[in-house]
């Protein structure tokens, strides 16, 4: 099992730039292929980014392809999102979640066992 805790979300002007990190405690971290999730009010969770067990192999959405990075450290039992260039649109509650099971991009919510709490993200226009 591994417990996940988001950090870093906050108000930011469009443009500008936030870092999240999710925080995980438990064993096998390297284990878990990791993503981020994202929910804003009155829509579904969408995906927006994804980072394989061990080798660093990335997936992003179109949304955030060429914005935002996703990348981990294995050691410290963290994972970022470097999220630059905000937009008003990208406003939402943003998880990082656990996937032990599945390969490739995975990016629907279902697939992922363990989720943060969130941490909210506002870009003012």
């Amino acid at each position: 099992q591994v417990q996940l805790v988001e950090s870093g979300g906050g108000l930011v002007q469009a443009g500008g730039s936030l870092r999240l990190s999710c925080a995980a405690s438990g064993r096998s971290f390297s284990t878990y292929a990791m993503g981020w999730f994202r929910q804003a009010p009155g829509k579904e969770r969408e995906f927006v980014a994804r980072i394989s067990r061990s080798n660093g192999v990335t997936w992003y959405s179109d949304s955030a392809k060429g914005r935002f990075t996703i990348f981990r450290d294995n050691v410290k039992n963290m994972v970022v999102l470097q999220m630059n260039s905000l937009k008003y649109e990208d406003t939402a509650v943003y998880y990082c979640a656990a996937d032990r099971n599945s390969g490739g991009s995975a990016r629907v919510p279902d697939v992922y066992e363990y989720w943060g709490q969130g941490t909210q993200v506002t870009v003012s226009s």
